[in-house]
This record gives C-alpha cells, structure tokens and sequence, in this order.
C-alpha cells in the first residue's frame, strides 16, 4: 500500500475512472487484482492482515497491490475514483 499527494496531471487522469462510495463502515476485503483509487471524499484506515496501517483523505491517490488482504474502516464517507491495473 502507498499513498501521495497527486500532480495536477494525475488527477486529470482519473476523470474516465469507475466510481465507488459506501458510508462509515468497517469491512474485510482481498485485493484479486491492483487497484489505484484517487479519494474524493472522505477518510479511511486499512489495516493489512500482517499489521502495516495506512491512513488516507480526500485528495490522496492510494495504490493497492494485488493479494492484499485487508480490513478497511471508513471514518468519514468514502467516494472514490478507482482504476485497477
């Protein structure tokens, strides 16, 4: 998992992307693929099943790799824009 702060370019680039939203919640997900994802709204914390932690908002574009297996706890309501790959 990694995060930064996107370049202009970048967040141009994630206009074509699909679109996800779920309000606060705490679930389990498995990662079959990568997925790059650019936060729209919101605040979360996923927690890997070997203990790493990251912490994203809106504004942050976050990188996912492929057979992550994680739990996400969605503080604030979540949309997103997400492209896998």
């Amino acid at each position: 998992m990694k995060k930064k702060k996107p370049s202009q370019e970048e967040i141009a680039d994630t206009l074509n992307w699909g679109t996800w939203q779920k309000e606060p919640s705490e679930f389990p997900w498995f990662y079959s693929q990568k997925e790059i994802c650019y936060i729209l709204e919101g605040s979360a914390t996923v927690v890997t099943s070997n203990g790493d932690t990251i912490e994203f908002e809106a504004g942050d574009l976050v990188e996912f790799e492929e057979g992550l297996e994680c739990m996400w706890k969605i503080d604030q309501k979540i949309v997103k824009r997400y492209q896998f790959g």
